[in-house]
């Protein structure tokens, strides 16, 4: 072991600000003053001591005027004092002193106060000198049988430490402790007894858990958790053991501790692959996941969940689980409710298909009537989201889930009414047989839209959909009175001017006569006059958009009365009909351009929306086929051609993660057998467990991609040159939240370098947790140091410093070898991650950091550079294949990814070959990022800065 890694085990805070005090001044207090003057004293000298200085003259002073003294908080400090203190002379021998040592804690094993006894067995457990521990012994065999349980469970782990470390010294241990587990009471002191006895003599715990199998419920839970540590590590070397304790584990998933519960059900589910078993397991998890209040645990065990349904046969026994797992929505947090959906939605299957439905329908109607909490939008657009994809799968349940969400299509908050108007134009599209109520329940709801973008929508599904005369008549209805009065701007003018009176307006005689002669629309007079003399707000709704100056419905308005008067001209023979209902749709049009062009609206009609109104009043002026099967053959095509698309998308990725989860074993594959691996059970019982795990629920294609080995070796920085005195590289593994530098110091001179400190600083979001101890290499020696570096946001960090060190014997100042620095790749927090187009152009739109880079590469092919900066900045490509496949010489794509920390980063690239300049021109355009922080921009952009080019390898 290193002097770096030689360090005391209790962690000390210190103020590095203050003036370190010198030898004399704290003998003088170490040996006159009082109590409280000799605390503060102690408490220096570890500080000293811990920062790498030397003090052997106080050694003697702190045994003659500290060690006898009898208040507790200098013994405790006293404990800290003699486990970093210098034990032994340079040449490895125990300093004489330590005997006085030694003998004061004899005399403390044997003190009346617990406290005292308890600590001193603490400390015992971190001496590594047998010379010191020889005598001490029987004091400690004796405290196993002391009154106090504080002591005994002290002592249990004393005698541990010390039979782990040497064994000579008490070579009966095991048989001790056993004895003493036999007829001890208290949980703790069985707790560590037990976990002694598992780890020193496997058969002794055994054939102790054999005499109390049928009590394990009573036990505490800390002894129970032990117990399934010690049944997993049986089962797992020795199969044939499972008959004899899975029965254990199944009565420990009904333990009162949640700890217990959980470690129980992960046992079991390695144990056992039977359809009970995985039942029982999972119902545990559920109801952890139901009672726990912490969030974290609640996403921690919905994973071990969705780790379970990975595999195949597990599957079917989780589908019967739906709608207990479902009774996890109860939950108030979205991050919990979104993991749950998706879960069951994976899950749901033919059989559970209507249950499920019923429960997401009632939780759509409970968000209805909860006060509005800003989760309370988003879940209710999981919540639609979810339902629409059943009613994909399962087109039987379409028709009861539409009537529930077309309420919401008047809802307040945009997004959620935006997934509900997708869901419907889907289903009418795919289900003709609901046509019918798709329609009628729209009309029902299109008065009330609020907004103008559902409304659009709305218009669109309506003027494509609507076959029957009574639905074309019926439309005209709602377009009429959601206009109210026309010509618009004559009544708007009258409005401002205050000639209109409300009991005027019943007699309005162009309108009233309009409507009559048409027989069908006896109702349309009453509507379509609605009181001028209202305030502004009251207006109706497609009136106001107009007088906002949104007249982009307008344009839309004019495709869905077009669509509609030449559908009425088809279906209607009588002459006279037709021409009315052409002519009131082109009334429509013709004020609505009118209204654009005077100085009503707050903004004005934009040239795109007249020539789109135009072009439809000169449609509906000619009548002619062609533009008929245009407006209302090619539109419904072009939508179905998209829909297809998407559906052959969604199919691909479930294929794709489908192969992912089919466990497939190359033929030259090494087979493991698990009784000819070497047993080092001490350091991988966690790792061994959650390997296990995975592999039980079918997770074995959970390895590094390449010999890691050889990506270990890509993360090695030179940090000095091979001639200098002292050569320095860092491994810098990156561990989510921190980094770890081991490194390796080589002393490439004939002297012995003392006090050799590696001396480190960061720049960006990076804090030094620890300053690395001081040590001293022999010539030509080498040793590993340690720092550990917390991050705390994605942005690219810089670790600099340099190696201070003295030569011992020569009378110069201290030499320094400055390091290079290390560069932390952003790279190592960023993952690929996934989300809809809505929600990409919302964070685009809200995302104030925006990075452009002028692409610079010597790559000539389109495709081939997106792959490479897909590659190089870890980000996920949401363009699906389809609308990047083909060659036209230009390509665009968005890019999204997430880091460790939560924060978003959305690339768009948008490249072009351009072909004047030849075949082999390299690829040019712009790749613009943003991000919610600047840091984030900033990195991304170096980052593709710096890899744009290929290297020729």
């Amino acid at each position: 072991m290193t002097a770096a890694e030689n360090v005391c085990y209790t962690l000390i805070n210190v103020p590095m600000d203050s003036e370190p005090p010198s030898e004399i001044s704290l003998k003088n207090d170490l040996e006159k003053g009082d109590v409280k003057l000799k605390t503060e004293a102690l408490k220096k000298v570890i500080i000293m001591i811990l920062n790498g200085e030397k003090l052997p003259g106080l050694l003697m002073t702190i045994i003659r005027f500290v060690l006898p003294l009898q208040d507790h908080t200098i013994k405790k400090l006293l404990l800290v004092f003699w486990e970093i203190v210098p034990k032994t002379t340079p040449d490895g021998r125990l300093l004489q002193e330590m005997i006085l040592v030694c003998d004061a804690y004899r005399k403390d094993l044997q003190h009346p106060n617990e406290f005292i006894r308890g600590s001193t067995l603490r400390f015992l457990c971190k001496l590594k000198e047998a010379e010191l521990l020889e005598p001490l012994m029987p004091a400690i065999r004796a405290c196993l049988e002391h009154r106090h349980s504080y002591v005994r469970r002290n002592a249990v782990l004393a005698i541990y430490t010390i039979y782990r470390n040497f064994e000579h010294l008490i070579p009966d241990a095991p048989e001790l402790i056993h004895d003493f587990l036999v007829n001890e009471k208290d949980a703790s002191c069985k707790r560590n007894a037990f976990m002694m006895l598992i780890h020193a003599d496997q058969d002794r715990a055994l054939d102790y858990l054999s005499t109390c199998i049928d009590q394990v419920q009573t036990f505490g839970d800390i002894l129970q958790l032990v117990i399934v540590e010690l049944i997993y590590k049986v089962c797992h070397a020795n199969p044939s053991e499972r008959a004899r304790f899975i029965r254990c584990i199944y009565n420990l998933l009904q333990s009162s501790s949640p700890a217990v519960k959980y470690e129980a059900a992960g046992t079991l589910v390695t144990l056992s692959s039977a359809p009970t078993a995985i039942k029982a397991a999972a119902q545990c998890y559920i109801d952890l996941i139901i009672k726990e209040s912490d969030n974290n645990v609640k996403l921690i065990v919905l994973d071990r969940l969705v780790e379970l349904k990975e595999h195949p046969s597990h599957e079917r026994v989780l589908q019967d689980l739906v709608m207990d797992i479902l009774r996890v929505l109860s939950t108030p947090d979205l991050e919990v409710r979104k993991k749950t959906l998706q879960l069951a939605l994976d899950l749901v299957s033919s059989r559970n298909v209507e249950e499920l439905v019923i429960v997401l329908k009632k939780e759509v109607i409970k968000t209805n009537n909860v006060t509005e909490h800003e989760d309370t939008d988003k879940y209710r657009q999981l919540l639609v989201r979810t339902l629409h994809s059943c009613s994909v799968r399962f087109p039987d349940m379409a028709a009861n889930v539409i009537p529930v969400l077309m309420e919401f299509l008047s809802d307040n908050n945009e997004a959620a009414a935006a997934d509900v108007l997708e869901f419907v134009r889907e289903a009418i599209q795919r289900f003709d047989n609901l046509r019918p109520l798709i329609v009628e329940k729209m009309l029902e709801v299109f008065h009330a839209i609020k907004s103008v973008k559902i409304y659009r929508g709305a218009l669109w599904i309506l003027g494509e959909y609507c076959s029957t005369k009574e639905d074309i008549q019926s439309v005209m209805t709602e377009v009429r009175r959601s206009l109210g009065e026309i010509p618009i701007v004559e009544s708007e003018i009258k409005k401002e001017a205050g000639e209109l009176k409300p009991e005027e307006e019943v007699t309005v005689g162009p309108v009233q006569k309009l409507v009559t002669e048409m027989g069908t629309y006896a109702t349309q007079s009453a509507l379509s006059s609605s009181r001028p003399t209202k305030k502004e707000e009251d207006r109706p709704p497609l009136r106001g958009f107009l007088l906002d100056g949104d007249f982009f419905v307008a344009a839309s308005l004019a495709t869905t009365l077009t669509k509609i008067a030449l559908r009425y001209v088809s279906l209607v023979q009588e002459k006279k009909k037709q021409n009315s209902f052409i002519a009131e749709a082109m009334l429509v049009m013709a004020t609505i351009l009118h209204l654009g062009k005077s100085s009503l609206p707050k903004k004005p009609i934009t040239d795109d929306d007249v020539d789109r109104i135009s072009l439809c009043l000169k449609v509906l002026s000619e009548c002619s086929p062609l533009m008929n099967d245009i407006f209302n053959k090619e539109c419904r095509q072009s939508l179905s051609h998209m829909l297809s698309a998407k559906l052959e998308e969604e199919k691909l990725s479930q294929k794709k993660e489908s192969e992912k989860r089919n466990v497939t074993v190359q033929p030259d594959d090494p087979i493991s057998f698990m009784q000819l691996t070497a047993k080092n059970e001490m350091s991988s019982k966690e790792d061994q467990f959650q390997l296990s795990l995975l592999a039980a629920m079918g997770n074995t294609q959970r390895k590094e991609a390449a010999d890691p080995l050889a990506s270990k070796l890509n993360k090695v920085t030179q940090l000095t040159g091979f001639s200098d005195p002292v050569y320095a590289e860092a491994y810098v593994h990156v561990n989510q939240y921190d980094i770890v530098l081991d490194v390796l110091v080589v002393n490439q001179t004939s002297d012995t370098l003392q006090n050799c400190t590696l001396e480190l600083a960061t720049l960006g979001d990076l804090k030094l947790v620890e300053k690395p101890s001081p040590l001293t290499l022999a010539p030509h020696d080498f040793a590993n140091i340690k720092a550990n570096v917390k991050v705390a946001s994605t942005e690219n960090g810089i670790i600099f410093g340099n190696i201070v060190y003295d030569v011992s014997g020569a009378a110069s100042d201290r030499n320094c070898v400055v390091l290079s620095d290390i560069h932390i790749d952003i790279m190592d927090y960023i993952q690929p991650a996934s989300c809809t187009d809505a929600e990409f152009r919302q964070m685009w739109a809200e995302f104030e950091w925006e990075n452009k880079v002028t692409v610079n590469t010597n790559i000539i092919d389109l495709n081939e550079y997106l792959q490479h900066i897909l590659k190089s900045t870890n980000m996920k490509c949401l363009t699906p294949e389809k609308a990047l496949s083909g060659y036209c010489g230009f390509m665009a794509a968005n890019l999204y990814a997430r880091s460790i920390f939560g924060e978003d980063a959305l690339a768009n690239v948008s490249i072009e070959k351009p072909i004047h300049l030849g075949p082999e021109a390299p690829v040019t355009g712009h790749i613009r990022i943003r991000a919610k922080s600047q840091g984030m921009a900033l990195s991304l952009g170096d980052k593709i800065n710096l890899s744009q080019k290929k290297t020729s390898l």
